[in-house]
């Protein structure tokens, strides 16, 4: 926190791709006919502003996106996989503007590449309640697939 403006910027492109991520799964379930709303969870809550204080690791999820509704496995794993997507795709925008746009804004397009793809490849972790499990649950194939497409991006980020 020694850099205001820095902390700002950062709090403020982490909220973008949250709620990107967050609402990329609401609109996929809608459009499935599916009941979905985003609901803060007060233990995920108190979890997140613990890690506020660590040095290195923060682990920021103060809710995620409910749904209901009659779904099979398929509509399950892609409402789950749109999330990730959408990080995904957040990580290439910010790795595209990397290289158009030369000079001191590198290191926040950086930084900002490698926190999209890190909810990436996080959330597609295949454990307990996490996209990865539902979407690894529907179809082995496009888990490893969009977990190796993560994975890479964040190494990408780290190159640089």
């Amino acid at each position: 926190f020694s850099d205001p403006v820095g902390t700002f910027i950062s709090a403020a492109v982490f909220t973008f791709i949250f709620l990107s991520h967050e609402l990329a799964h609401k609109a996929v379930a809608k459009q499935h006919g599916l009941w979905a709303e985003f609901r803060i969870n007060i233990l995920s809550a108190a979890f997140t502003i613990m890690t506020l204080t660590l040095p290195v690791i923060k682990i920021v999820s103060p809710g995620a996106v409910n749904i209901a509704g009659a779904a099979d496995k398929r509509t399950i794993g892609v409402t789950a996989l749109a999330g990730p997507l959408t990080s995904i795709g957040i990580t290439g925008v910010f790795l595209i503007f990397i290289f158009l746009i030369p000079g001191s804004t590198n290191d926040l397009l950086v930084n900002s590449a490698g926190l999209a793809a890190w909810i990436a490849v996080f959330n597609l972790i295949p454990i307990g309640m996490l996209d990865g499990a539902k979407v690894f649950w529907w179809n082995k194939t496009v888990w490893a697939t969009s977990f190796v497409v993560a994975v890479a991006l964040m190494l990408v980020t780290l190159i640089f």
